[in-house]
């Protein structure tokens, strides 16, 4: 049982860590305000707790809907795997034909201000829509299929936002040349697009 746990956890984390680990404005901001240590704790607190509160949502609500109508985790697998396996086909895109411009954008100016920064944040956070899919939708599906397990996956997941935007604010100054360049996003993007279409796979086989 305590190997199904792991597993179902380490599942969580690498799948929660794909969907984190894109270019976009909220993790260029994170990095910014680390790089000038300007409210780095709230800004990586309210990204992670916030991203737990929506796994959490996801993995009670649609694992609640499954378990109501047993037949619908079909559905939820075959739906999931095949948004899993075009995600991963973008990031696949991606490596293959890079966009000059794919780079984190270190640049930009970081809020003047703790207040500022935490009412960007939670702009940045809960104004997203994609937040929601990856969170909610796609995880909780999922955390779904995972059964019992379900809860295991979901902590994996929301270890794995913990991980990274804490990664991103404490280690911004060590980070922020690395992250610049292209061919670290190209990388990157190998990485998610080979986890993404495992997963995807793995759930319409068990469909």
């Amino acid at each position: 049982m305590t190997h199904g746990i792991l597993t179902a956890a380490l599942a969580g984390f690498g799948t929660g860590l794909s969907l984190i680990a894109a270019i976009g404005a909220q993790n260029a901001f994170v990095l910014r305000q680390g790089a000038r240590r300007q409210a780095v704790l709230a800004v990586v607190a309210i990204c992670a707790v916030s991203d737990a509160l929506l796994i959490t949502l996801g993995v009670a609500g649609v694992g609640a809907f499954v378990t109501a109508w047993p037949a619908a985790l079909t559905a939820v697998a075959i739906a999931g795997g095949a948004f899993l396996i075009g995600y991963g086909l973008l990031a696949a895109r991606r490596v293959l034909r890079p966009d000059p411009a794919a780079a984190l954008d270190t640049g930009g100016a970081a809020t003047s201000s703790r207040r500022a920064a935490v009412l960007t944040c939670l702009a940045m956070t809960w104004l997203n829509p994609h937040v929601y899919l990856d969170t909610v939708l796609l995880l909780g599906s999922l955390a779904a299929d995972r059964g019992d397990l379900r809860w295991a996956f979901g902590i994996g997941a929301a270890l794995a936002s913990l991980g990274w935007f804490g990664a991103l604010g404490y280690g911004a100054r060590l980070l922020s040349g690395l992250l610049s360049r292209p061919r670290t996003w190209r990388v990157l993007d190998g990485v998610v697009a080979a986890t993404m279409v495992t997963m995807g796979g793995m759930l319409l086989a068990g469909a």
